[in-house]
C-alpha cells in the first residue's frame, strides 16, 4: 500500500497516533527535593510497569566540594550493595582556558567499578560555592527483569573546583548491576556530607 503525502510534504492537525505506534511518553512518578539531606531514596514505583526509568537531576548542590553518587537495591531499600561493573570518563575545560594542561578528555579508572558493591560516582567533584551545582540524567533499563542484568547510562554536567581555575566538567558513566533479581529501589547521596539542595525527578518511559 502506497503512503499518501500532502503535495507540500507536510502533515498538520495530527491529534493522535495510531494504536500500534508508541509515543515514548514520560510519566512523572515521583519528585524529591533535598534539604540538607543525607540521602534521597526512591523505594516505590520501580516495578514492571515500565521497561525504562529516567532520573533527572536539577541543580544538585552540596555542602562542600563533593562527589554525587548512586546505588541500587534488590530488597526494597534495606541494602544498597548490588555488584556493578562500570566505566567513567569526562571532559573538562577550566574557566581560564589558558590552563592548557587541564583541558582534557580522560578515562577515570579511580571512578569506575569492577564488580564493586559501593556507590557509583556520577559527578566528581562538584564545586561547593553557593552558585554551583550539577545537573544530569540517569537511565535505568528493565529493572524488574529476572532474566537480565540491569544496564544504566548517565550523562551530566557540573562545575568542577580547581586550584588553577574552576571549570566545566561533562561526565559519562555506563554500566550494569550484575544481578538477575529485580531492582526495586535507587538511592542517591554525596560520598561525604549532605545534599544541601536540589531536585530529583523520576519518570517512567512508555
Amino acid at each position: 500500500m502506497a503512503i499518501k503525502v500532502a503535495n507540500n510534504q507536510s502533515l498538520t492537525a495530527i491529534t493522535a497516533l495510531p494504536s500500534a505506534v508508541s509515543g515514548g511518553a514520560m510519566t512523572l512518578l515521583e519528585t524529591q527535593t533535598a534539604s540538607d539531606s543525607s540521602t534521597l531514596s526512591f523505594t516505590s514505583n520501580i516495578d514492571d510497569t515500565y521497561d525504562e526509568y529516567v532520573f533527572k537531576f536539577i541543580n544538585i548542590h552540596g555542602t562542600d566540594d563533593q562527589v554525587f553518587s548512586f546505588n541500587v537495591s534488590i530488597d526494597s531499600g534495606s541494602n544498597y550493595n548490588v555488584a556493578k561493573t562500570t566505566t567513567y570518563f569526562n571532559t573538562y575545560l577550566p574557566e581560564d582556558s589558558s590552563v592548557g594542561s587541564s583541558n582534557n578528555l580522560s578515562y577515570k579508572t579511580s571512578n569506575d567499578l569492577a564488580q564493586g558493591t559501593g556507590f557509583q560516582y556520577l559527578h566528581s567533584y562538584i564545586n561547593g560555592d553557593a552558585d554551583c551545582g550539577c545537573v544530569g540524567s540517569l537511565t535505568l533499563y528493565a529493572p524488574s527483569s529476572t532474566t537480565f542484568v540491569k544496564h544504566f547510562i548517565f550523562r551530566g554536567s557540573s562545575i568542577y573546583p580547581s586550584s588553577d581555575s574552576d571549570g566545566m566538567k561533562d561526565q559519562f558513566v555506563a554500566g550494569y548491576a550484575n544481578s538477575t533479581s529485580a531492582v526495586d529501589a535507587v538511592q542517591f547521596k554525596m560520598t561525604s556530607g549532605n545534599i544541601e539542595s536540589g531536585v530529583i525527578k523520576m519518570y517512567g518511559i512508555s
